[in-house]
């Protein structure tokens, strides 16, 4: 299948991330959420990105218009219509993605792949509440989208070959590696970091440590670029308390049991980035 037309559902972060990488691709892509305001923000993440790669030399002015020509903004669910692909980027709810994809179905060409970005719930699941389970399939992306190359390709019970085949062949085409995974809580990328992540918080928690010490022992002794707690902040700690809910719950194993400090952050409104404070305090943010 020739997929030249793509509609991202959500304009959040995530979204607004594949959306670039859709449209500085070459493809045309209509972003759509339910609030005008998200819509807006998002196309102006888009807008902002673009021009920090004009800034840098890796694009040129006429480029950059080119490429927003290509976009449509909409919170009109029914403009998916004529898309080849859909990708749904909402929360991560399982009701919230079965609502979308049930309309989905109503919606869309009968040819029209179907796939979520989602990090940790179940592609069968989401599935089976169409008629064309063959036709949907997980595109999970890294954050950020149009820098990370991984894309985790997960397919569902009935996901067919077709299907699998033309997604892992878009992967490449936008510069991705796609990594196909079995359908498991997680999948393979969350799996293994959020585990982390959460035990990191116990760390705090427990007294053992502070933030900064906790994010410095990974950084300096482990290597990695980013701290735990730091790099919790960016996902977003509402996202990362629903991706171990939904590792408890679906394991049933007390290894994947958020840590209360998680919990009391979120119901804080502790956000991370987003709202302007998590495990640090971020300027003019929130």
């Amino acid at each position: 299948m020739d997929i030249r037309k793509v509609t991202v559902l959500g304009a959040g972060q995530m979204g607004s991330g594949i959306a670039q990488t859709f449209l500085q691709s070459g493809f045309t892509v209509t972003l759509y959420d339910i609030d005008q305001e998200a819509v807006n923000r998002g196309f102006s993440a888009i807008g902002t990105a673009l021009t920090r790669l004009v800034n840098k030399g890796r694009m040129t002015e006429e480029q950059k218009s080119l490429v927003l020509q290509n976009i449509t903004l909409s919170t009109n669910l029914e403009n998916a219509s004529d898309s080849d692909l859909v990708i749904e980027a909402a929360p991560e709810k399982m009701e919230t993605k079965k609502t979308l994809f049930k309309a989905l179905e109503r919606i869309c060409m009968p040819q029209t792949i179907m796939a979520t970005n989602t990090s940790s719930l179940s592609i069968t699941e989401i599935a089976a509440v169409t008629n064309r389970p063959e036709q949907v399939i997980g595109m999970h992306f890294m954050n950020p989208v149009p820098v990370m190359p991984l894309v985790e390709i997960i397919r569902g019970l009935a996901t067919s070959d077709g299907t699998a085949d033309c997604i892992r062949t878009l992967a490449q085409a936008l510069g991705k590696t796609p990594v196909e995974v079995r359908d498991f809580p997680g999948f393979v990328s969350n799996r293994i970091l959020m585990p982390m992540i959460n035990e990191a918080i116990y760390t705090v928690y427990e007294g053992v440590a502070v933030p900064e010490a906790v994010d410095q022992v990974m950084k300096l002794g482990m290597n990695h670029p980013m701290g735990p707690l730091a790099l919790a902040d960016f996902i977003g700690l509402d996202t990362c308390l629903a991706i171990m809910e939904t590792l408890h719950q679906g394991f049933g194993d007390s290894k994947y049991r958020p840590c209360p400090l998680l919990r009391n952050y979120v119901k804080a409104g502790w956000l991370g980035r987003k709202t302007g404070r998590g495990f640090y305090i971020y300027e003019g943010r929130g």
